[in-house]
């Protein structure tokens, strides 16, 4: 029996579609990724991945899917329940190394367009907004989850992609701790500070 046949038959194609697209980012970006390309790598006829993928955009779809579940776990494993400042940072740190350590797939995962009604791709998006909202109605109960979610996850995501485009320093995992850490740390100790000087009335200014 062939290769494509096997694959085939017992149900692993879409599993070796999706592990060539993953080598293929690795190795060129998404620049070369596309379906004859994912075929040539599986081993199987051109048409052979429409069986799952009816065009590139629906197996990015499924790429970056699997990304965001990846994601997921690695942020559940550094605190699955993150109630302090200490244990936030932990998170944002593992968010940060799992875009250096997959930057291709980051970026497909972030930064190209993906099929919005694609349903495995808004079900593992949506897994890891609500990740995000259980952390602050954890840490701050009285906070708006969806806006002090959005600023955490705006502050993380930033940051993944200044270390990835050189524009923070990523020579070695613990400087990019450090980094990511601070950066964390300074905006839960200015959030106090900031919302008082808000509050507090103007000063008056002599003539």
């Amino acid at each position: 029996m062939s290769q494509a046949s096997a694959s085939y038959h017992h149900g692993d194609l879409r599993a070796a579609c999706l592990r060539a697209a993953r080598e293929l980012l690795e190795e060129n970006g998404s620049a070369g990724l596309s379906l004859r390309a994912v075929a040539r790598r599986a081993g199987v006829s051109p048409t052979a991945p429409y069986r799952h993928y009816a065009d590139r955009d629906a197996l990015v779809s499924a790429v970056a899917a699997q990304g965001y579940r990846e994601l997921a776990g690695h942020l559940v494993a550094a605190h699955p329940s993150p109630t302090t400042p200490d244990d936030l940072a932990a998170v944002a740190v593992a968010y940060v190394r799992f875009a250096l350590e997959h930057p291709a797939l980051f970026r497909v995962m972030f930064a190209e367009p993906c099929d919005p009604n694609n349903e495995e791709r808004v079900t593992a998006t949506a897994a890891i907004s609500e990740y995000v909202r259980s952390i602050v109605r954890g840490a701050f109960p009285g906070a708006d989850p969806d806006a002090l979610s959005t600023t955490v996850w705006a502050l993380v995501h930033g940051l993944a992609f200044l270390h990835l485009d050189g524009k923070l320093d990523a020579s070695t995992p613990e400087v990019v701790a450090d980094q990511v850490s601070a950066a964390v740390h300074a905006l839960f100790t200015a959030s106090p500070a900031m919302s008082q000087a808000a509050a507090a009335p103007p000063k008056q200014v002599r003539a």
